[in-house]
């Protein structure tokens, strides 16, 4: 902007004026500005919101497949014998389990090499003196990998080979030793480490060079074969390749030996989960009610009439505080009374209260002690809110009957049933409400897209007026500095002339 100096010559304040003057432009761009402003913080508003609402829309998914509810608990007589867990399936009721053998994993721990033996020794150094030669790794699932040898290779590339070959192996210079393992437990898993051509035995000349020779004595080579692991469940007999089994909707890690017979056997106990379905539901009520609430505050906040965004002269002529005041009284109230958010709560609320068919009979949340405690008993704001009675965490109710706790112990696939249908029904509520249209996007309640081609509106307004603004400024600025001049002139004719008759 240019600096302009006024008023020399007429004495006049030019800029208060020239800014009279302009006021009807300097209004309108005021106006748009506030209005601007006003709108980003109604974006800012609806997106927090809509981050709550989508929240509580994809954590539906908990309540609406019954798969995701965790009716049955477990518990074990000896933890330290298994612990177990149970699928929606399991049967209720105490079973006996024997632990008759834990998976083993194969190892082969090879024999001391020399005491100057390295990763980085070769076959040679090992004392190896024939030619060409290799190591077959074969497995018990018919699998088998070769491995070329020859007097220069190394201990490092037979352990990389040995992990090529998809083993555990490794070296360890501190002991000497190579140490090979199969990756997982398991009889199907262990192996056997052959030399030389295809049927050779283990007694070939490289595998004693390695120490990796079972049958060659004073060497200390040890080998544990892979092994599954049994157990007996109730009397029947189960294998497997690891320390995991699932029998009959139980899902069972075992750790340690029980030895067979009924008198050695632990105790597995199965029942329905009462109080994770009764958590389960209070959860969701609790999300539910904190949004709903704080939905209704943002439609019946206090009004703002009167309030609009500061233009930067008001903001200069306030303190940060009462700035802070101004803009949090506009803020409260940008969501009062707005359709929209209306037509939401209307919706998520309806869902709540509709009734879900299950076996043929229509169930209310009412029908389990869940309701709301209507308008003349809650607090402002609160009247959507959900209630459970017997619910030991509100006073409201806590000294009323736990319907819920006894619907769930009496009954529990009826319940299950109908929150999973209630569930559902909010949240093809909400879907409906997020779905994408040409004034919003997708998973979005409000009509964001509307809102942003509004904003970019409102910036070419804004420059608009601030154009005319600056031109009609330089206009007036022009006038008056053209009288300036003029008076600037006539001030030195006058001069000029008082001179010329005072020396007369």
């Amino acid at each position: 902007m240019p600096i302009r100096i006024t008023g020399l010559n007429s004495g006049l304040d030019t800029e208060s004026i020239i800014s009279a003057l302009v006021s009807s432009y300097s209004y309108k761009t005021d106006k748009y500005k506030q209005a601007q402003t006003k709108l980003s913080w109604k974006q800012d508003a609806w997106k927090t919101l809509n981050t709550k609402i989508y929240s509580l829309y994809t954590g539906l998914d908990n309540l609406r497949f019954d798969k995701n509810y965790n009716l049955k608990k477990t518990s074990v007589s000896d933890p330290t014998k298994a612990t177990v867990s149970a699928s929606n399936a399991g049967v209720n009721g105490t079973q006996k389990l024997n632990v008759l053998s834990l998976a083993q994993t194969a190892y082969l721990t090879g024999g001391k090499l020399s005491d100057d033996a390295k990763g980085s020794s070769t076959m040679a150094d090992l004392g190896y003196k024939g030619g060409a030669t290799s190591i077959t790794v074969e497995k018990k699932d018919g699998t088998s990998t070769k491995i070329d040898i020859t007097s220069d290779t190394k201990i490092s590339d037979v352990v990389k080979s040995l992990k090529d070959a998809g083993l555990n192996a490794s070296f360890d210079e501190s002991n000497k030793r190579l140490f090979i393992s199969a990756t997982e437990t398991g009889a199907e898993n262990d192996f056997t480490l052959k030399s030389g051509n295809a049927g050779a035995t283990a007694a070939d000349d490289i595998l004693k060079a390695l120490k990796l020779d079972e049958s060659v004595t004073g060497d200390d080579v040890h080998k544990t074969a892979g092994a599954d692991a049994e157990i007996k469940l109730n009397g029947a007999t189960y294998t497997s390749s690891s320390n995991s089994f699932s029998v009959n909707g139980l899902n069972i890690d075992i750790q340690g030996v029980t030895g067979d017979g009924e008198d050695k056997a632990v105790l597995i106990t199965t029942q329905t989960d009462t109080q994770a379905i009764y958590d389960k539901v209070k959860d969701f009520l609790k999300q539910y009610n904190t949004l709903i609430n704080e939905m209704a505050s943002l439609y019946n906040a206090d009004s703002a009439k009167g309030y609009e965004p500061l233009t930067d002269a008001e903001r200069e002529a306030m303190s940060d505080k009462e700035i802070e005041k101004w803009e949090t009284k506009i803020k409260d109230a940008l969501l009062r009374r707005d359709d929209t958010l209306s037509g939401v709560m209307n919706a998520m609320t309806s869902a709540m209260s509709k009734g879900v068919s299950v076996d043929g009979k229509t169930y209310h949340l009412s029908d389990f002690g869940i309701k709301t405690l209507g308008y003349l008993n809650v607090a402002k704001n609160e009247q959507n809110a959900y209630h459970i009675d017997g619910d030991a965490s509100d006073p409201t109710v806590s000294g009323k009957e736990d319907r819920l706790m006894k619907a769930i112990t009496e009954d529990p696939d009826t319940v299950i049933s109908f929150m999973s249908g209630l569930a559902t029904n909010l949240y093809n509520a909400i879907d409906q409400k997020m779905k994408s249209t040409t004034l919003s996007s997708v998973y979005t309640v409000y009509n964001d897209k509307e809102m942003a081609s509004e904003y970019s509106d409102y910036t070419s307004l804004i420059k608009k007026w601030e154009d005319k603004l600056a031109k009609e400024e330089d206009y007036y600025y022009k006038k008056f500095a053209a009288m300036e001049s003029a008076l600037s002139k006539l001030n030195s004719e006058t001069s000029s002339l008082s001179n010329l008759f005072g020396g007369m």
